[in-house]
């Protein structure tokens, strides 16, 4: 799903499959949004106008203008989601941008457990009306369990028929809504703002009605965060579609629960389904189905891409990424996958139906929405776009979103819980990563180069010191020629010499542009010393040792360094050189006194460091000849220990 430039062109195949891949979460929320909002209440005219009203606009204002408007507008090289807009923000060096980006991750990924079930339950409940006895919980968990199962395949094949069924699915809701609307037209008054202002402000406990409207926008950061998969003219017209079909759908359910006034809906009936023939009904639940699966498929790799971007950013853990298909940039997670696996199975366990899980939906989402607005500001104002415009349009988001913010804190109690706790998990994670790296690279010490080249052009040539390599390359954290890693002067000197003919220091840059890649060589020595510096985009897959062999080959054919073995009975062959990678890990001294804070911090580190791939693999040195070694560093002052000599 991830990089798929073909996608992005617009076309009217772009549009189809556009369909298929952003649109399948926000697209599947007919399925319980009015059922939400009219819950146990009597029906009344003020209930579900003002509902409708609110659906109306909140799909409007948040949704088209915010999102497929302005959002869309805030891409970086053609990307989007929340690590684009950082990336955009980062060279401003604004630090709080950064926290707000792991909160918005965190609460993305949080939202991931709760997506998939509630589709796919409000999806297969809808047997319950043919079959009332039917258990749906099995059902679901066996849909569920599928749906993982499948993902360490790809979704190539599948995929391509995501968009034409979506079609259908958006197809089939329009029409159904629309000839539910010409049967009752007086529906549409509820276009009307002044309803969704009464329902808020004068129908009892109205306000808190907004947690249950907030579930029709819920999807539209995916239509930001899938930008670089589709393209912005493929998301903006296919939404222009979509946003006919679910407003028909929703004003069509909205017309059905109104020939129950004055009574209230009962709980068998769902307002969804209702707007379906008799005759019809088991096609359209399994249309729903199909469709539920797709916006959970759709969650699930985009996760896999959200997580994959946090790791190029060095904010996750490295975790082995598998690449399924030919597809381009389609990739599995597979420590992912089970995760949200699990989460996905608690919540149907836990919350049973599809009515439970719609109290627990929308909290952490809020969150995040309101970070995008506050990044998608702040990139405004530094862009220097008119000061009115964007104060009164942030103001306008924020009066919008803090409402649904507040409104939905009334879940907390109700399953909300659930996803905050999710979330606040992964934020420490993600936060005590971040600040564990930060401490060990302001306390690993820089070294001047220059003076100990001497010492290692000496050490070179000493045949009395075995030759540790023909050419020995070290990864270095330092992006200047000038400063070297202190540790990986202690890795050749103070451990046994390594003694190489041709030093190389490779360092790794993350560069805010998606997809690059490049690369600059220094020559420190002729022949004999290098610094490479490697730049990828935070999309693109780190293939260290196969990037290094190509700028080595390049190397060659120009002269500047010679690949032929040193050893003489293989050069009398021609044989190439042989080479040595050497990863240097810091730990933290056993020495040093450091603050109950810092300590916790670094033992998080620990534990997820020990659940982390080796830098080696995720470099993509693990076929190499690779050695890792583990270097003390020094984070705080060496503990005070007063020893005494005492005289034999």
């Amino acid at each position: 799903m991830s990089g798929n430039h073909n996608h992005s062109k617009f076309s009217a195949a772009g549009v189809l499959i556009t369909l298929g891949i952003i649109f399948g979460d926000i697209g599947t929320s007919p399925l319980y949004v009015i059922k939400a909002i009219i819950g146990e209440h009597v029906i009344s005219k003020e209930l579900v106008y003002g509902g409708m009203s609110c659906v109306f606009w909140t799909l409007m204002i948040t949704t088209t203008f915010k999102y497929v408007y302005l959002a869309l507008n805030a891409d970086n090289k053609g990307e989007g989601g929340i690590f684009a807009l950082y990336a955009l923000l980062r060279r401003y060096k604004i630090q709080w941008t950064l926290i707000a980006a792991m909160i918005g991750c965190a609460a993305l990924i949080a939202d991931g457990f709760i997506t998939p079930p509630i589709s796919i339950s409000s999806a297969i409940e809808g047997l319950t009306i043919i079959f009332p006895n039917l258990q749906t919980v099995p059902i679901v968990i066996a849909i569920l369990t599928f749906l993982f199962l499948i993902q360490q395949f790809g979704t190539n094949i599948v995929g391509k028929a995501f968009g034409p069924i979506m079609f259908i699915w958006f197809t089939m809701i329009g029409t159904l809504g629309l000839i539910e609307i010409l049967n009752h037209p007086a529906i549409l008054h509820a276009l009307n703002p002044i309803y969704a202002f009464n329902l808020l402000a004068n129908y009892p406990s109205g306000f808190w009605l907004l947690g249950a409207v907030f579930l029709c926008t819920t999807g539209g950061e995916a239509m930001y965060s899938d930008l670089g998969h589709c393209g912005k003219q493929n998301i903006r017209v296919s939404w222009g579609y979509v946003i006919i079909c679910l407003l028909l759908n929703y004003f069509g359910q909205s017309a059905f629960v109104m020939t129950y006034e004055g009574a209230v809906v009962p709980e068998a009936i769902r307002p969804f389904y209702g707007l379906m023939p008799e005759w019809f009904l088991i096609y359209g639940i399994a249309i729903a189905t199909v469709s539920a699966v797709i916006a959970s498929q759709a969650l699930i790799t985009g996760c896999f891409t959200l997580v994959n971007e946090a790791m190029k950013l060095r904010l996750w853990i490295n975790l082995k990424v598998n690449y399924p298909t030919v597809s381009k940039g389609q990739i599995y997670i597979p420590a992912i996958n089970w995760f949200l696996f699990s989460g996905c199975l608690a919540v149907v366990l836990i919350f049973q139906k599809s009515a439970n899980m719609e109290a627990a939906y929308g909290l952490a989402i809020t969150i995040d929405m309101l970070i995008t607005t506050s990044l998608l500001s702040l990139l405004l104002i530094l862009r220097k776009k008119p000061p009115i415009a964007i104060y009164s349009m942030a103001a306008l988001f924020v009066f919008i979103e803090g409402a649904f913010f507040i409104s939905n804190l009334k879940k907390f109690t109700h399953g909300g819980w659930f996803t905050t706790l999710i979330g606040l998990i992964l934020f420490i994670g993600i936060y005590c990563l971040y600040r564990a790296r930060k401490i060990r690279d302001r306390h690993i010490q820089m070294v001047k180069l220059d003076e100990y080249v001497p010492i290692l052009m000496d050490l070179s040539e000493d045949e009395t010191v075995p030759r540790e390599a023909t050419n020995l390359v070290y990864m270095a954290v330092s992006p200047n020629i000038k400063k070297i890693d202190s540790n990986i002067m202690y890795s050749i000197f103070k451990k046994t010499p390594k003694r190489a003919d041709v030093y190389w220091f490779v360092h790794v840059d993350i560069s805010d542009e998606p997809y690059e890649k490049n690369y600059t060589v220094k020559t420190i020595v002729p022949k004999k010393m290098f610094f490479v510096n490697l730049t990828f985009g935070f999309k693109v897959e780190h293939k260290v040792n196969l990037m290094f062999s190509r700028i080595v080959e390049d190397m060659v054919k120009n002269g500047e360094v010679d690949q032929i073995s040193r050893y003489p009975s293989l050069r009398n062959h021609n044989m190439a050189a042989d080479f040595k990678f050497i990863m240097v890990n810091s730990k933290v001294s056993a020495d040093d006194e450091i603050s109950y804070g810092n300590q916790l911090v670094l033992k998080i580190f620990g534990f997820l460091k020990s659940l982390s791939l080796p830098n080696h693999v995720d470099f993509g040195l693990e076929m190499s000849n690779v050695e890792v070694e583990t270097v003390p560093i020094n984070v705080a002052p060496p503990k005070n220990i007063r020893l005494e000599r005492k005289e034999v």
